[in-house]
């Protein structure tokens, strides 16, 4: 027998509650993570926020309790790509793939990772596997085009761009991409109507203003590329080369003033405008920086 009384019914139902509604207040912070799936959850939520390092954490632990999760490696690989380590996001997708040979996604940012390695005829071998998974997937065709445009097959980018669009006629990266493309073939108004059509689907792609600031400069429209690349500027402010090509545009107007401040401006965010380029600046505005 206890001295001590024995709670009564209502009591001990209390007790529970607060168990339980402690638990689930653990589970909101991220302090209560049983399961593979909640270990995923929660790295997606970080890598949401940017926090690769901590969300790489978090997969690495849904992948001890799960070793076959090839989402978990897919995703794993996301943030690995996110800390631009190409080779280790490659085995994350090498090993997704391997656990889920469909998973379409998996092939996709495996592609994207060999694009950034400058590794184009592996990325396009995974966007045709992701073609062929996903014939209606504009993402693939798009990517595909990238790593054709990056191999100087303008052409064959075109055809890919197209069909991006074909399927997603809002798919503005589809249609900077396809002026890109166009532009390349010196086909300047075709280009710059697909920079306009961009523009006007996203209107704060500055990448968008940036390129057909390009295809205006070989139109010899300078007033337009300035107000093509002011606008960029506006967007990407930390982007030097922005500030290079107006630069460029404004020294062809003879503002030399104010291509000079642009160089400046280039060069404190890293770029390094060409010795040709500023020789030829000092000659035609008789003054150095």
């Amino acid at each position: 027998m206890t001295d001590q009384p024995r709670p009564s019914r209502a009591v001990r139902n209390l007790v529970i509650c607060a168990v339980v509604a402690c638990y689930f207040a653990a589970s909101m912070v991220g302090g209560c993570k049983t399961t593979a799936q909640d270990y995923l959850n929660s790295g997606d939520a970080k890598y949401d926020k940017g926090l690769y390092n901590e969300a790489i954490k978090d997969y690495d632990q849904a992948i001890a309790l799960n070793p076959k999760y090839a989402t978990a490696y897919n995703n794993r690989g996301l943030a690995y790509d996110e800390k631009h380590q190409y080779d280790q996001a490659i085995k994350d997708y090498d090993q997704a793939i391997a656990l889920d040979p469909k998973l379409a996604l998996a092939y996709d940012n495996r592609g994207n990772a060999y694009q950034a390695s400058g590794k184009q005829d592996r990325a396009i071998k995974d966007y045709d596997q992701e073609v062929a998974l996903e014939p209606k997937n504009c993402e693939a065709y798009n990517n595909r085009g990238g790593a054709y445009y990056k191999k100087k097959k303008y052409e064959q980018a075109i055809k890919d761009y197209s069909k991006a669009i074909e399927l997603d006629p809002k798919y503005a990266a589809a249609y900077c991409g396809r002026g890109l493309a166009l532009w390349r073939l010196d086909q300047n108004d075709e280009a710059i109507t697909d920079y306009d059509q961009a523009i006007a689907l996203n209107p704060k792609y500055g990448d968008a203003y940036y390129d057909r600031g390009l295809a205006y400069v070989d139109r010899r429209q300078y007033s337009y590329a300035i107000k093509d690349y002011t606008k960029a500027i506006e967007l990407q402010p930390d982007d030097p080369w922005n500030y290079l090509q107006r630069a460029r545009s404004c020294a062809a107007l003879e503002q030399y003033d104010k291509a000079w401040a642009d160089v400046k401006a280039c060069r404190r965010r890293g770029g390094k405008p060409s010795e040709e380029f500023i020789q030829e600046l000092t000659d035609d505005s008789g003054r150095s920086e």
